[in-house]
């Protein structure tokens, strides 16, 4: 037998053996569309740093929602943007909370997308932090019990699911708790379980409103530096009762993303964050980069590294592609 005995292109001569036999393969249903909520009728505010994002009031929410399932994306998750804010953040637990009002009117015309909601404080605290802060510090029990009544609060609303992403020790034993004691003993809880302090946040900030007003939270979120402690995040978030975790950012931790799946067996999500989504824009609008391409390729590097589920600003255009048989 002549050089090469092992001829390793044979599979790869046309695209349908490509996709007969492709070991990761994108579906619009891994897909959960971020979402910005905010008062008012009619407003449709762009965020300057993330092209094609926008803030929106309920009834534009509402168009953006349609949209996405007639894409092919059935799962949204919400963030919202309050009118007041104060020390403790008690807007995001009001019963008259822009998510809390979002969520039925989404539900009411929508009865089959699958709402998520995002639980935390920063875009409703006056400093940006997750809780109060006490001498400069977040304090964190008390932080917790403010999440847990966010998330009940959430799920008296009608929420499918609730995803507490702010890193206080035990929020997620304090919100299943809420939740049980509450008759929500159903409803799932997504934990963004090993959540880093990464740099690729900055544009998501702007959307939400949510930059800190003094200091950052690498007193409460993970050191991009470890990858072991996310094991433990993870577990600990499990053991308390957490139904799915989550890995944020996603590029810069597919390996991970990658320990995580290989170390428990909750469906594992992961977070396209705004910085990722962001430099994609921007080297397609240079024309540097095929802008369609790159996505589709990271997203699919998110899913070969072992997640289930990708939240992402792409998501509608990512699904529009797929249909297409791209």
């Amino acid at each position: 037998m002549g050089f090469p005995g092992t001829r390793m292109r044979r599979l790869r001569r046309n695209k349908r053996i490509r996709n007969m036999i492709a070991e990761t393969t994108l579906t619009a249903d891994d897909f959960i569309l971020p979402l910005f909520v905010c008062h008012g009728e009619k407003i449709r505010r762009p965020v300057s740093s993330m092209p094609g994002v926008y803030q929106l009031s309920i009834d534009e929410l509402l168009n953006s929602c349609s949209e996405a399932i007639d894409a092919g994306v059935g799962a949204v998750l919400l963030f919202g943007i309050p009118d007041t804010k104060d020390e403790e953040g008690r807007a995001g637990y009001a019963q008259s909370g822009i998510v809390q009002q979002a969520i039925p009117a989404i539900k009411k015309r929508f009865s089959d997308l699958y709402v998520i909601t995002d639980v935390c404080n920063c875009e409703y605290t006056t400093h940006g932090h997750c809780g109060p802060v006490v001498n400069g510090e977040v304090v964190n029990d008390k932080t917790v019990e403010i999440l847990a009544r966010q998330a009940l609060s959430h799920a008296r609303a009608g929420c499918d699911m609730v995803a507490p992403s702010d890193m206080m020790d035990g929020r997620i034993f304090a919100v299943r708790e809420k939740l049980d004691t509450a008759g929500f003993e159903t409803l799932p809880i997504l934990s963004y379980a090993a959540k880093y302090a990464s740099s690729f946040y900055g544009p998501f900030r702007e959307a939400a409103g949510s930059a800190p007003a003094f200091g950052d939270r690498r007193g409460y979120q993970m050191d991009p530096r470890n990858g072991r402690e996310a094991l433990r995040e993870v577990q600990l978030d499990i053991e308390e009762g957490a139904d799915l975790v989550m890995v944020k950012p996603a590029l810069s931790c597919l390996d991970v993303i990658w320990r995580v799946r290989e170390s428990c067996n909750l469906p594992v999500a992961a977070y396209n964050v705004s910085g990722e989504y962001s430099m994609v824009k921007a080297a397609a609008e240079k024309g540097w980069i095929d802008g369609d391409a790159v996505m589709m390729e990271i997203l699919t590097s998110i899913k070969r590294a072992g997640a289930d589920l990708i939240v992402t600003y792409h998501a509608v255009e990512a699904a529009k592609l797929l249909a297409k048989g791209n």
